[in-house]
């Protein structure tokens, strides 16, 4: 089935990496081969790949450990029915966090769950990134379509010196311009004005939520160091306001 002209699956993938909070993870049972399904709380690296928290006491943390194939179920979770929503599923390897990379990854990840600072320090707790190997996206009639990773993930290969300056950015925003990140919100995304902070910043736009609503807001154009990001950022809101 062909997609239609006016429908865009990668923004619409990306949009779905960045905005989930929670999904369907399918392991594979190590003895028989027989698939296990989970319920398992995410969050996205700067790139849009999964990044998740989970216990190595857990069976499907085992199931990785002897065999890192997995697909991860993804959904919009609209009201009415569940399959008129936007729905996307990984497949891929899930690898444990390197040490280079688990300041970065429990930072987004406490970012987007924050109770989960309770017990990250367990010692049976371990970072794990999903890396897909494709994607089949379903949105509706006319709207299934695979997508290869380079389609869905954001290259940060010149953006070094964004992914630096990510973690004071994202704290500025939160700690002097909450009214910025509702603006961007309600005139911008058109949601209903409430708390909402940021919780991450990469080359293609920012992510917010509020309680459990998440957003993502795209930028009109590539970001790729700290100085872009925040006259981007200053440009949306000044479009925000004109909106008012």
């Amino acid at each position: 089935m062909q997609p239609t002209a006016d429908f865009d699956p990668a923004r619409l993938a990306r949009s779905l990496l960045r905005r989930s909070r929670q999904g369907a993870l399918a392991t594979l049972m190590p003895d028989s081969g027989d698939p296990y399904c989970s319920l398992v709380n995410l969050a996205s690296h700067p790139d849009g790949s999964p990044i998740l928290l989970i216990s190595r006491l857990a069976l499907h943390t085992k199931n990785i450990l002897a065999d890192s194939r997995v697909s991860l179920m993804l959904d919009e979770r609209a009201e009415g029915d569940p399959l008129e929503g936007a729905r996307i599923m990984l497949a891929g390897r899930a690898e444990e966090a390197a040490e280079g990379e688990l300041e970065l990854v429990r930072r987004r990840y406490l970012a987007a769950h924050p109770s989960a600072e309770v017990f990250v320090e367990f010692t049976d707790f371990a970072f794990f990134r999903i890396r897909p190997a494709g994607a089949h996206l379903v949105a509706g009639f006319g709207r299934i379509v695979d997508l290869r990773p380079e389609q869905f993930l954001t290259d940060l290969g010149d953006a070094a010196a964004l992914l630096e300056a990510e973690a004071g950015a994202v704290a500025h925003m939160n700690e002097d311009h909450r009214e910025a990140m509702n603006l961007y919100a309600t005139r911008l995304l058109g949601a209903e004005s409430a708390d909402w902070i940021c919780t991450g910043c990469d080359p293609g736009g920012i992510d917010t939520q509020a309680d459990r609503r998440t957003l993502r807001l795209d930028f009109p154009d590539r970001v790729t160091n700290g100085t872009e990001l925040r006259k981007m950022l200053v440009r949306l809101a000044g479009e925000a306001r004109a909106k008012g």
